[in-house]
């Protein structure tokens, strides 16, 4: 039976627009493919650009052991960063817009050039960034009790609900990535520290496993976008009064706290 992909698509709209967490599409689908999660999730960014939204970059998910054992899933996924979801430099969530958000660092590529594969390479990554600097990310699933298989957490477009990007930044090669370390903290306690080599060996190589897999569907990375390669540790509960903050060595730190 084909899968109606707009119908999916107005469906997680839906949970976001109404602030309501949602039973996964896997618990009303049968055998719900990748192919059809990344198809829901165009024809999401398809109705939300028609509404006016613009793209700001695009995203991975999944990126390290500590995350996918978190979620219960074994492969890296992709999705977009909406213009609106990138926070101004106060980096106030507004806690009571979401359903359940969780907050994680990240590791952020701001690029200077486009991006396209296939055969993008770590090096092809640098050639094309202007700048890398930290971030955090407020992830917000749209499913009951954030529970999800990977093709329910595709067609969610990644869990994706807000970006903070630091202002501290390096140029390529400015720092080895493997070895950027991050420390993570909220509310003053330390939840996880990482370094970039968490997020599958290096980010870069996050970066360039996106670009070919955008290319699988004739599509690149642009000029100016943000490229989010992945948490490298535990995502943590977003609430009225948390303040979540990233430190990283060579990128400064970030904070995110919930109002």
């Amino acid at each position: 039976m084909s899968i109606d992909h707009v119908k999916w698509a107005r469906y997680l709209i839906a949970g976001v627009d109404e602030r309501r967490e949602l039973p996964a599409i896997t618990t009303q689908v049968d055998d719900l493919s990748i192919d059809d999660a990344y198809a829901i999730q165009a024809a999401a960014l398809n109705l939300l650009i028609d509404r006016g939204e613009g793209v700001a970059g695009a995203k991975l998910g999944l990126t390290s052991v500590a995350k996918q054992q978190q979620m219960g899933v074994d492969a890296p996924v992709y999705g977009w960063v909406l213009e609106s979801s990138v926070l101004p430099a106060t980096g106030e969530v507004v806690v009571e817009e979401l359903i359940h958000p969780r907050i994680e660092p990240e590791i952020v590529f701001r690029l200077g050039s486009d991006l396209t594969g296939p055969g993008v390479d770590v090096g092809d990554v640098f050639d094309a960034t202007d700048e890398i600097v930290g971030g955090i990310e407020v992830i917000d699933s749209r499913y009951e009790a954030f529970s999800f298989t990977l093709p329910d957490v595709i067609a969610d477009n990644t869990s994706a609900a807000r970006v903070m990007i630091g202002t501290d930044g390096i140029r390529p090669g400015g720092a080895d990535l493997t070895t950027l370390g991050c420390v993570f903290e909220v509310d003053g306690a330390v939840t996880g520290t990482a370094t970039g080599a968490a997020l599958l060996g290096d980010p870069a190589a996050c970066v360039a496993m996106l670009a070919n897999h955008l290319a699988r569907y004739g599509q690149g990375l642009e000029p100016g976008w943000l490229v989010m390669a992945g948490a490298a540790t535990d995502a943590r509960p977003l609430a009225v009064g948390t303040v979540g903050r990233a430190r990283y060595s060579h990128l400064g730190s970030v904070t995110v706290k919930g109002v």
